[in-house]
């Protein structure tokens, strides 16, 4: 039986997969969560160590049912989250999970494994090969070496994973092929993907005529991409709203002088998938001097209980909701609360643009870059597909808006239309 054409995107922060089910026709996987059904599936692992039967044993869940048991544990596990962001890093082989070391690949892989077995449920059929998405520059790659060193340690993982062969593409060309399925006429198209990690961007011609003829090497003008995306975006809300809180440019007493408190560990808060880290005990003894030193021993004492609990979780969905509401309002409140910590602010539109307007000069910059080195110009585009969440962020969008025109923006299925294309790419290579 020849394998389904199998489209895989792991993401930073959400996952999905999708098969090829004819000419230009694609079915998503969905996933059960508390509230329904998702396409768009958590990539995150959450670890507990249990004793049965007398012997302790380290018990996994991955996506909704890592989330769910996250939630609902009393004494918390470890919770791992945007792992794609280490793949370029040789200094990060991997961590500690209660006491017995794992690689990078295995956490990743076990994320994939049950990606793979629930896909594998719906669509009724083995899934032993995929084409996945990769982005242009992995988060941290400073040069090719760095992104093919990372592209092999996806691939390890997918292997780990259960998967026998697995076929890159760059996750904008990817996004390419899905808008090419819409089209009914040939373009030249500026693709721009953002996701959790990295925003990526590609010229390319699309259409009827060059699917009928064959796409070659000379249809992808360029392809641009930046380690700057919708974490980069988080990390200036958790700086401007919740660091100050938890005692961020406070400062302590030390013998006859006043210090600041040390300001890495609100620099690993900003990245909130970094947050387990700190539950260290050397962390945690540091914390314990610098509260007992502490001006204002408060706020240092909750940023102890938000590590200690691995509150993670709940700081990245109170980030995201401000940052979806700022997307469709020029107002919206921040708000972070359990037991311990209630943080409330109120967020004005204009004042999250000015936190996050270097990065977005970076992104301007990057897609300037693109249409230079292509030598192509910003009226010879004849459209823009925009996927990925933070190409909802208004900001983002007017970068395209100034250079191209609001009439030539194009968004749709901007969480899954990586993988529809990724699917489509895969019945591509398959009828070869």
């Amino acid at each position: 039986m020849t394998p389904p054409p199998i489209g895989i995107d792991f993401g930073t922060t959400n996952s999905s997969i999708a098969r090829a089910t004819g000419p230009g026709e694609v079915e998503l996987a969905h996933f059960t969560t508390a509230t329904g059904l998702t396409d768009a599936y958590r990539s995150l692992l959450y670890m507990e160590q249990l004793k049965e039967q007398g012997r302790r044993t380290i018990k996994s869940w991955t996506g909704p049912e890592g989330i769910e048991h996250y939630l609902a544990a009393d004494t918390k596990g470890r919770l791992i989250q945007s792992l794609k962001s280490f793949l370029s890093s040789r200094s990060l082989q991997g961590t500690e999970v209660f006491g017995r070391r794992v690689t990078l690949e295995d956490l990743i892989a076990r994320i994939l494994r049950d990606l793979r077995e629930k896909a594998e449920r719906q669509f009724g059929t083995g899934i032993v090969s995929a084409v996945a998405g990769r982005p242009v520059r992995f988060v941290g790659a400073e040069h090719e070496a760095e992104n093919i060193y990372a592209e092999d340690r996806l691939r390890s993982a997918f292997q780990l994973a259960g998967f026998e062969s697995v076929e890159f593409e760059m996750e904008p060309v990817a996004a390419a092929h899905y808008y090419e399925s819409t089209l009914d006429h040939d373009e030249l198209i500026l693709i721009g993907d953002f996701g959790g990690g990295t925003s990526d961007f590609s010229l390319v011609h699309v259409g009827p005529a060059i699917r009928r003829r064959g796409r070659g090497p000379s249809d992808l003008l360029g392809n641009e991409g930046i380690g700057i995306a919708g974490d980069a975006f988080d990390s200036k809300i958790v700086r401007q709203l919740v660091s100050p809180a938890l005692g961020a440019g406070t400062e302590i007493r030390s013998i006859d002088k006043m210090l600041p408190v040390p300001g890495w560990v609100y620099s690993k808060l900003e990245r909130w998938h970094h947050l387990s880290f700190l539950r260290a005990k050397d962390v945690m003894d540091m914390l314990k001097s610098v509260h007992a030193q502490a001006m204002e021993p408060k706020k240092i004492e909750a940023l102890m209980h938000l590590i200690r609990e691995d509150l993670g979780y709940q700081l990245h969905r109170a980030v995201q909701r401000v940052k979806v509401d700022l997307s469709d309002n020029v107002v919206a409140e921040f708000r972070l609360a359990d037991t311990f910590i209630d943080l409330a602010a109120v967020v004005e539109r204009a004042s999250f643009e000015r936190w996050i307007s270097e990065e977005l000069e970076q992104i301007a910059a990057c897609v300037d870059s693109l249409l230079s080195g292509c030598g192509v110009g910003a009226a010879d585009v004849d459209m823009v597909f925009l996927t990925g969440g933070s190409s909802l962020v208004p900001a983002v969008r007017r970068i395209f808006e100034t250079r191209f025109g609001r009439e030539r923006l194009r968004t749709g299925n901007e969480f899954t239309s990586v993988a529809r294309g990724l699917a489509l790419k895969a019945a591509d290579l398959a009828a070869r």
